[in-house]
């Protein structure tokens, strides 16, 4: 089977996560000038907020990996300016997206940070892929933009978060494992999770 059927397994690295964000915003970037208060798609969150929580889940995750936090999330948050355009959001996002590209390549693959249980900078690359195709696309949804996560960036997220995601075309089943929409024979999901951190007991070295 090729990348368009099922999802592949491989290590995400920074480069992964700057692609992500570059998709983000060459899909939104030119309609930055509608009403970003409309509600994203199917979250209770606007589109501004939307992107703004992208913006912050990236710092967090830079913050993580480049402490090797060991039990706990670093007490900090990305506060995005209330009125800030959304060109700007977007501009914080890119430059959240370079931040965490830069911790991942700065990190050893061996290195462990806390996620609900060590996770390695190949799963926090993952997560703020995630991030940032899932919440492209419900920006999208709420500017009724006809934008999908491109399959080569959904199945390596697949294969990392979500392994027991179903097989298919990779970006229906990120979508489908992420809740937000439904698939023939499967329900559109009301709860979910993804699986980030990982089974192993964490090298000394990584606390």
């Amino acid at each position: 089977m090729n990348e368009q059927e099922t999802p592949t397994m491989r290590s995400m690295t920074g480069l992964d996560v700057e692609r992500a964000a570059a998709e983000s915003v060459s899909a939104l970037g030119p309609h930055s000038g509608m009403d970003w208060g409309v509600p994203a798609g199917s979250l209770d969150w606007s589109c501004w907020t939307t992107a703004a929580h992208i913006a912050h889940d990236l710092a967090a995750y830079a913050a993580q990996v480049a402490s090797r936090a060991p039990s706990d999330y670093l007490p900090l948050d990305l506060r995005v300016r209330p009125g800030t355009p959304p060109a700007e959001v977007l501009t914080v996002v890119s430059a959240s997206a370079r931040l965490l590209s830069a911790a991942i390549t700065a990190a050893d693959p061996a290195d462990r940070a806390w996620h609900w249980g060590p996770c390695d900078p190949g799963g926090f690359a993952a997560m703020g892929v995630a991030e940032l195709l899932l919440h492209t696309y419900d920006i999208a949804q709420g500017l009724a933009l006809p934008w999908l996560p491109p399959p080569g960036l959904a199945a390596p997220v697949l294969a990392r978060l979500f392994p027991d995601s179903p097989q298919g075309p990779p970006t229906e089943a990120l979508l489908w494992s992420a809740g937000r929409l439904a698939l023939p024979g499967r329900p559109r999901r009301t709860s979910w999770s993804w699986q980030a951190a990982l089974t192993e007991t964490p090298p000394a070295d990584a606390t």
